[in-house]
């Protein structure tokens, strides 16, 4: 069976967009997806974008990637970001050895959460390593079945190495520590190893990985898998944020016919040279980011299906594409929100949560635009980066 095409999938997002929309209080309310949330994802296939065609999954590209989760946005923020999470991490699975693989997508429903920060250590034992640490912000782990985390391995020198591995959620303890004002429906609560076996196959070191050498053979002529991590992870997410411009801007637009501007004579808020010059802003804006986000995917594509190198100039980009969609979007959205008025603040009304969820995506370590600024401008002027995550 063929995989649905973008525009089938772009399509089944939208579809989606209503029932986003009517459940993200509720995910506000209860920290994490709501469950029919999560079966209309897996039953429109939505989980499947990431995952290799022999496990059923569709292989898509990028610009599709990019399609179904900017749609998503425009409904919950959060459920974009679980979306895009659980699609890295299913990508990331394809990157272990193939027992492994067939361990993992044994569920053809099966969600994958994953870390990237290695605050985990792994002391060598036979046959593996035993894991202790704790991972913050690991979106989705409620609701998923393993995890692909960053850790480190001590070596016999005394020093450690960056490894990737990939976990049973059921050996793993949760802490239930998501309070946050942004993308509170994302459940990225904390979860900890306690001398958790790790088997070698399970484990993945992290240089390898970031320059796009993985164990799987079945993987190796997929154009999915010619991909680096950094660039196919960053762009992924970057979609988030795209798509929570747009939804402010459908929230904007949908309670401008009926609101006057309080204490004016501005009967509707539509005749305001104020609100023309705000809605044309925004909008210019939000064209910008949509520009830098598909900048990033048609590159991910095109190295994919060449298989050509990736300069490091352009693997920088990605990174600045990525800051820039995050900057673009917020400035739209904050332009819209500040035009929205007093009655925006209930939480019934969801631009105040769009602006909670872009200030949030904004914060985050690899996202936040001036880090992606600096590392870009560090390579135009010929210097080194200062991180390997790139």
């Amino acid at each position: 069976m063929s995989a649905p095409s973008r525009a089938a999938l772009a399509a089944r997002a939208s579809e989606l967009v209503p029932l986003l929309k009517k459940n993200a209080l509720t995910a506000e309310e209860n920290r994490r997806l709501p469950e029919d949330t999560v079966s209309a994802l897996l039953d429109n296939g939505i989980l499947k974008m990431r995952v290799p065609h022999r496990y059923g999954g569709y292989e898509s590209d990028m610009n599709t990637v990019v399609d179904v989760i900017s749609e998503l946005a425009r409904g919950d923020g959060s459920a974009a970001w679980t979306v895009a999470v659980w699609s890295i991490s299913s990508w990331m699975v394809g990157l272990f050895p193939d027992e492994v693989q067939d361990e993992v997508f044994a569920d053809p429903d099966v969600r994958v959460s994953g870390i990237l920060s290695p605050t985990a250590v792994g002391v060598p034992v036979d046959g593996g390593i035993v894991l202790n640490g704790k991972w913050s912000f690991n979106t989705g782990s409620q609701q998923s079945q393993w995890n692909t985390n960053a850790a480190v391995r001590a070596t016999p020198d005394g020093g450690f190495e960056p490894i990737m591995v990939a976990i049973p959620l059921s050996e793993l303890q949760i802490v239930d520590d998501w309070h946050t004002s942004g993308l509170r429906g994302t459940g990225s609560v904390t979860t900890i190893a306690q001398d958790v076996f790790v088997p070698e196959s399970r484990i993945l070191p992290m240089g390898p990985v970031l320059q796009g050498q993985h164990r799987s053979v079945l993987n190796a002529d997929s154009q999915l898998y010619r991909s680096l991590f950094m660039p196919t992870a960053c762009t992924t997410v970057t979609a988030v944020a795209l798509g929570l411009a747009k939804a402010a801007k459908d929230a904007f637009f949908e309670r401008l016919p009926d609101r006057k501007i309080t204490y004016t004579s501005y009967e509707s808020q539509k005749e305001a040279p104020i609100t023309h010059l705000q809605v044309a802003e925004a909008t210019t804006k939000i064209d910008e980011a949509e520009f830098h986000a598909y900048r990033a995917a048609d590159l991910v594509d095109t190295k994919g299906a060449s298989g050509a190198e990736w300069t490091l100039e352009e693997r920088a980009r990605v990174r600045l594409d990525m800051g820039a969609v995050c900057l673009r979007a917020k400035e739209a959205v904050d332009i819209l929100n500040t035009a929205s008025g007093g009655s925006s603040v209930y939480n019934s009304v969801p631009i105040q949560r769009i602006e909670r969820d872009i200030q949030t995506v904004n914060l985050h370590a690899i996202m936040h635009p001036n880090t992606n600024l600096e590392l870009y401008g560090r390579i135009l002027c010929g210097l080194e980066p200062n991180t390997h995550y790139i």
